[in-house]
């Protein structure tokens, strides 16, 4: 059995010491650690690794500090719209499930895992039958995967799941985003809508005020990857969305293969996985069945049979395969992990090319001068296009690998290292927190 290892992440974007004092990066840190130590220990008592992993982006979720739940940023119009999202690699028929346009779900995680969890009673997922009543009932909403706005929000409280007014979601220094992205000053920004008090009752903030237009507030997805103790990997992944976005707006963070990925296969160990011949490439094809037999190399690829790869008791392998899984979280701009597939173009390198590493594939899709800033073309550093990052697990024949690459200023992330140390960092370089105290 492998050993129990997960990492989060709270965001990346353009972030940099000038606009992230070292008392906020604190503040950030100790919360990402708290979350890193309980899910620890929901792994090291059993839990399985889709309860570690919505549980730990609940935690962030219930934050203030973070763009998902509470603390969430506003459309254009001063709405809430929040999605969320999960995935794992075994056990699970639709290995997927995620939610949209949600501003009444206090949780949009504990939905997506709703969704998921009782969609092993959904049957055919035809329209009548395994539970698909819309009011709520044993089903996980028929055979969909995705959901949102009003349909979903009305099973989430048929499910029983914590349902709050809108309101709940607002923090001043969100608000007084929103307002300064529109072109509103501070005082007008803090002065409209509902009274201060009524509106931030947990009053997380204190008296530090609003927001000064130039503190970094994160404007990424959150999320967390987890393997467990059997080996079954899960991704969850939420957010508020971007800033001053229009309503109605999906990002990557509720599409399958954007913002979130987890799948395992079987492979053949020590790099034998078949190859496809240059030299099939330059003989007709009405040829290479004659001169088949006396070049073998002709017949092109040879791939694994289908038994040799897949058995879902996963028993009976032979020595020469192995199981490999891979399961990945995004967060930057999420029009660009859209335009891209982002998490399942890198799983994808990773099961399709041989010998390549999830942590090569990632880097070349969100590491600096990787695909997601190549997407952005020349309006790169200029709109925040292309920006992001993406963390991950890899797992190889029992042996897990943490991931975790960003092509932007910085990406908050937490996770224990291979030597069992807890780690959590925002920048690329190494740093000790006396090392920031001498720079920041």
């Amino acid at each position: 059995m492998p050993h129990p290892r997960l990492i989060i992440h709270g965001g990346a974007g353009a972030i940099s010491p000038s606009n992230l004092p070292y008392e906020t990066y604190l503040l950030y840190a100790s919360s990402l650690l708290e979350v890193n130590r309980a899910t620890t220990s929901r792994l090291a008592a059993g839990a399985s690794a889709l309860d570690a992993a919505t549980e730990a982006v609940r935690m962030m979720e219930d934050n203030p500090l973070f763009n998902c739940g509470k603390g969430a940023v506003f459309t254009r119009e001063g709405g809430v719209e929040l999605e969320a999202s999960v995935m794992t690699t075994r056990h699970y028929h639709k290995r997927a499930c995620a939610v949209v346009l949600l501003s009444h779900t206090k949780n949009p995680i504990l939905l997506a895992k709703e969704m998921l969890v009782r969609g092993q009673t959904d049957g055919s997922g035809s329209s009548n039958g395994g539970g698909g009543d819309p009011s709520g009932g044993p089903g996980g909403a028929q055979g969909h995967c995705v959901l949102g706005g009003p349909t979903v929000e009305k099973l989430a409280q048929g499910w029983g799941l914590e349902m709050v007014e809108e309101k709940y979601f607002w923090t001043r220094k969100r608000w007084e985003q929103h307002r300064r992205g529109l072109g509103k000053g501070k005082e007008e920004a803090a002065g409209e809508g509902e009274d201060e008090d009524e509106r931030d009752k947990e009053g997380y903030w204190g008296d530090e005020g609003g927001w000064d237009g130039r503190e970094y507030l994160p404007q990424g997805t959150v999320g967390c990857v987890v393997l467990d103790r059997e080996g079954m990997m899960c991704v969850a992944t939420s957010t508020g969305g971007l800033t001053n976005k229009l309503s109605g707006r999906i990002g990557d963070t509720p599409t399958i293969g954007a913002g979130f990925w987890a799948e395992e296969w079987w492979e053949r160990c020590h790099g034998q996985m078949g190859v496809q011949a240059p030299l099939a490439n330059l003989v007709p094809e009405g040829l290479k069945g004659v001169l088949g037999d006396c070049l073998t190399g002709l017949r092109g690829y040879e791939g694994l049979a289908d038994d040799d790869l897949f058995d879902e008791k996963y028993e009976g392998k032979s020595k020469s395969s192995q199981i490999r899984a891979v399961a990945m979280s995004g967060t930057g701009n999420g029009d660009s992990f859209l335009r891209t597939a982002a998490t399942r173009t890198a799983a994808a390198m990773a099961r399709f090319q041989p010998s390549r590493s999830l942590a090569s594939a990632v880097r070349e899709i969100a590491g600096s001068g990787g695909e997601l800033q190549r997407s952005a073309g020349n309006r790169w550093g200029k709109t925040g296009e292309g920006e992001g990052g993406i963390i991950g697990i890899e797992l190889v024949d029992g042996v897990a690998k943490i991931v975790a690459d960003f092509n932007c200023g910085g990406m908050f992330r937490c996770w224990i290292d291979d030597e069992g140390a807890e780690r959590v960092m925002v920048f690329k370089e190494e740093y000790s927190s006396k090392t920031l105290q001498d720079r920041w």
